[in-house]
């Protein structure tokens, strides 16, 4: 991989980490999820404008991107419903990179070298020893677990689909830029929809009393996902889309990272060992 490449992907990584670790330190996880989610999309419309549609050989992608994500975000729920984040949220984005390698082949005709392997199998073993610092836990959370595999699956196909579907924008003529951001402003809305429909009449009013406090707070997160996957997209032009999604995935380090940081937590020995292993594999991706 391209040195700039592996700068940009890991600068998405941690926006990726930042936004989640918003999530993370908030009193309502799912809502503010739906208030990125929602927010980024009203944040992405403007630049939608100046940027331009993408060509319309990219829109039966980015469709098919927006039906993945309706799973996406019914797998997401369930997870969150029946386990903790520190648990679902490593294994729901340690999983998918893996998936996506396995399936690079016989997808997007992609025949990835022995040390591209090796850097991603060292990044999806990183992740899972950063991310589950007790994983014990994930024994005693089987639904949630189930859930949150289901939704690695889903994240490979809509890595697949979109992974595919910007280069088409390119080979057009268009950008990843312009391809994203449609993405965006589309899917701004069936998440918070779930969300708001599932609370009734008392918990919408207290929901939106709650985004009146953090709208400024999900507004940034929001860019911030959208400058994120941006980066993802543009860089899977220019790599194998396998490699891109490993290096992604160290988001998870950058978010335990902040949250040492910002809420307090332990890093612990384990956690230690799985930087290392994360850099290891972020450097084999390089050298690959």
């Amino acid at each position: 991989m391209d040195g700039l490449v592996v700068a940009a992907v890991l600068c998405g990584a941690l926006l990726h980490a930042g936004w989640n670790t918003l999530v993370k330190s908030s009193g309502d996880k799912e809502l503010d999820i739906a208030l990125v989610h929602f927010l980024g999309a009203a944040a992405s419309l403007p630049l939608l404008l100046w940027l331009g549609l993408p060509p319309r050989g990219a829109w039966p992608f980015i469709a098919g991107s927006l039906l993945v994500h309706v799973a996406y975000y019914l797998t997401l729920n369930g997870a969150y419903q029946h386990g903790d984040l520190g648990v679902t949220y490593p294994i729901m984005r340690g999983s998918a990179p893996l998936l996506v390698a396995l399936g690079s082949s016989a997808v997007l005709g992609e025949t990835l070298r022995p040390g591209t392997w090796a850097g991603v199998l060292a990044v999806t073993g990183g992740v899972l020893m950063v991310g589950l610092s007790h994983p014990g836990q994930a024994l005693h959370h089987g639904r949630a677990i189930g859930y949150a595999l289901a939704n690695a699956l889903v994240i490979a196909a809509y890595t697949f689909i979109d992974g595919q579907g910007v280069r088409v924008a390119a080979a057009a003529g268009g950008s990843a830029a312009s391809y994203v951001v449609l993405l965006f402003v589309l899917d701004g809305l069936p998440y918070p929809a779930l969300v708001m429909w599932r609370r009734g009449r008392a918990g919408r009013a207290r929901a939106l009393a709650y985004a009146r406090q953090r709208w400024w707070l999900a507004t940034l997160g929001g860019l911030a996902s959208l400058a994120s996957y941006g980066i993802a997209l543009w860089a899977m032009t220019r790599a194998p889309v396998a490699a891109v999604s490993a290096m992604r995935e160290t988001s998870v380090l950058f978010a335990s990272a902040l949250s040492v940081w910002v809420l307090k937590e332990r890093f612990g020995l384990q956690r230690v060992l799985g930087a290392l292993v994360i850099v290891t594999g972020v450097v084999v991706l390089r050298l690959s």
